[in-house]
């Protein structure tokens, strides 16, 4: 079984322009995701999975690997198809695993990457993702950070940006996140190769426009996600004043970077 790592890298996204070029502490935000992630052992190739020459031009001037995909993809998941079949991998290969790492998680641990390869160790799983624990209200409440319910076989049940379960008899003394083990989602995702054949194929469903979350897409049509817990709690830019925030979260790789 080899696995391969994309990290799909858009120049133009509507929050945050040019978001991958970003400076981070004096590396471009795809440089930061690239050398995090290459320090996975899971992984066989790793490549950014690009629209732009910008970006492969930085790519390369840091020694990664990139493709060129088209422009004309609505999601990470058709461009990380697009961007395996370039790498080598068969459309009917179940054999070759392919996991979408987030391009906007310029601190990504390896640790997670080498987690969501284990879940295929089991021949049944053909999707995975990641979870961990809600340990505030605040993230809780917020609809940016999606929750996950797991059934008791270790698969998703369902996605959402509302709180799910809904707590019947809430208690005003105690935290909402303390009243149930609410789990949070990390955007990481893991496919047999055939599999992401395939999910490429479904058209958009209801329930997927409607909270706008592409995964509902799969289980509305029937695929299975399995789901692993994990204590690592993304970082992701989504907006300019997001690299701000990190400041705060990583000091000391902000203070080395004006040594």
């Amino acid at each position: 079984m080899q696995i391969i790592g994309i990290i799909p890298a858009r120049y133009a996204s509507t929050r945050f322009h040019g978001k991958p070029l970003a400076l981070i502490a004096g590396k471009a935000m795809i440089q930061w995701v690239y050398e995090n992630a290459s320090g996975a052992k899971s992984l066989s190739q790793l490549f950014v999975a690009t629209d732009d020459s910008r970006i492969a031009e930085k790519v390369a001037f840091f020694g990664g690997r990139s493709v060129m995909t088209s422009e004309d993809h609505m999601s990470g998941t058709d461009r990380c198809f697009e961007a395996a079949n370039i790498a080598g991998a068969r459309p009917d290969d179940s054999d070759t695993i392919i996991i979408n790492i987030q391009g906007d998680e310029p601190f990504i641990e390896p640790e997670i990457i080498d987690k969501i390869a284990t879940a295929f160790s089991d021949p049944s799983v053909n999707i995975a993702t990641l979870v961990r624990p809600f340990d505030n209200d605040e993230d809780l409440f917020s609809e940016t950070c999606m929750k996950v319910v797991i059934n008791k076989t270790g698969n998703a049940l369902y996605f959402s940006r509302s709180i799910v379960p809904f707590v019947r008899n809430r208690r005003t003394d105690k935290p909402m996140f303390e009243q149930f083990p609410f789990k949070q989602h990390i955007g990481i995702y893991a496919y047999r190769m055939s599999t992401l054949a395939q999910l490429t194929r479904l058209g958009p469903s209801l329930l997927e426009k409607t909270e706008s979350l592409e995964q509902l897409r799969w289980l509305e049509n029937g695929y299975s996600i399995r789901v692993l817990e994990t204590t690592y709690k993304g970082h992701s830019v989504d907006v300019p004043s997001d690299i701000d925030k990190l400041k705060n979260s990583f000091p000391d790789v902000f203070r080395s970077s004006f040594q």
